[in-house]
C-alpha cells in the first residue's frame, strides 16, 4: 500500500505540473458551461413553474455540473495518446511503478481539476440567482468527483486501446450526443413525451442528473437523490475496473 501511495503521488505531481504549466485548456474547457449558464439559463426563468422549481438555476446548474464532469473527463484521453506517441507511456511502463498508480495518479489530477472548475461554476451562478443549500452543493461535488473518476478511467483505457485521435474523437462524439439528449442535462426529462422518458430511464446518467438536482433542492432523504448516488458508484466501479484492466494489459 505504501508503494502504491508513493507511486500515485509521483504520477499525480507530474500530471499536475503539466496542467499548471499549460492552464489555457482548463480555462477553455470551463468557458462552455459558463456560457450555458449566462446565455441559456435566463431562458429557463419563465419556465420555472413547469420545471418543478421556483428557481430555474436549481434545475439547470446541477445538470451543467454533471455535463462538465462527463465531458471534461472523457476528453483527457487525448493527452494520453500524445504521451504514448512521445514515448512517455513506454518509459513509465519499464519502471517498477505500480500499474494501478499510473492510472490513479492521472485520474486524481483530473478529479482535482474538475472540482476546481465545478466550484468556480457554482460561484459564477450565485450572482445570477442560484439558491442551493451548502450541504447539497457539497454532496453534488462528491458525486461529480466520482463520476469524473469513472469517465477519466474509461477515457484513458480507450486511449490506450485506440492510440489514435482519428479513432478516438469520432467514438466520443458518437457517445456525447445521445448522453446530452437522454440524460436531461439541459432540461428535465419530465418535459419529454412518454416514449422518450421510457428510453431515458435506462440511461444511468439521467438518474445521476436527477439525484444532483434533488441535492440542490435539499432533498437529502429522497430515493431520487440516493438512487443517483448508487448509479454514480456503479459507474465508478465499472470505469475503474475497465481502466486498471487496460493499463495492466498494456504493461504485460
Amino acid at each position: 500500500m505504501s508503494t502504491l501511495l508513493r507511486d500515485t503521488g509521483i504520477v499525480f505531481n507530474r500530471a499536475m505540473r503539466l496542467s499548471l504549466r499549460n492552464p489555457a485548456w482548463l480555462v477553455i474547457s470551463l468557458m462552455q458551461p459558463i456560457l450555458y449558464i449566462l446565455l441559456f439559463g435566463p431562458l429557463l426563468e419563465p419556465l420555472s413553474g413547469q420545471l418543478g422549481s421556483g428557481n430555474a438555476y436549481q434545475i439547470f446548474v446541477p445538470g451543467i455540473l454533471v455535463q462538465l464532469g462527463i465531458f471534461g473527463a472523457l476528453f483527457v484521453g487525448f493527452g494520453l495518446i500524445a504521451e504514448y506517441r512521445a514515448g512517455v507511456v513506454e518509459s513509465q511502463r519499464v519502471t517498477p511503478a505500480s500499474r494501478t498508480a499510473l492510472l490513479l495518479g492521472r485520474v486524481l489530477r483530473d478529479v482535482v481539476v474538475l472540482l476546481v472548475q465545478d466550484t468556480l461554476l457554482v460561484l459564477v451562478s450565485l450572482p445570477l440567482g442560484l439558491r442551493a443549500p451548502v450541504l447539497g452543493v457539497v454532496l453534488t461535488l462528491v458525486v461529480i468527483a466520482l463520476l469524473g473518476a469513472a469517465f477519466a478511467s474509461v477515457s484513458y483505457a480507450l486511449a490506450l486501446t485506440l492510440k489514435s485521435e482519428d479513432a478516438f474523437a469520432p467514438l466520443l462524439n458518437a457517445f456525447v450526443l445521445p448522453v446530452l439528449l437522454l440524460s436531461g442535462i439541459l432540461l428535465p426529462m419530465s418535459l419529454a413525451p412518454g416514449w422518450l422518458q421510457a428510453i431515458s430511464d435506462v440511461n444511468p446518467l439521467k438518474h445521476v442528473v436527477e439525484g444532483a438536482r434533488a441535492f440542490f433542492d435539499g432533498g437529502y432523504d429522497t430515493s431520487t437523490a440516493w438512487w443517483g448516488v448508487a448509479m454514480t458508484l456503479l459507474l465508478a466501479v465499472v470505469g475503474w475496473f475497465f481502466g486498471v484492466r487496460r493499463f495492466r494489459r498494456e504493461s504485460s
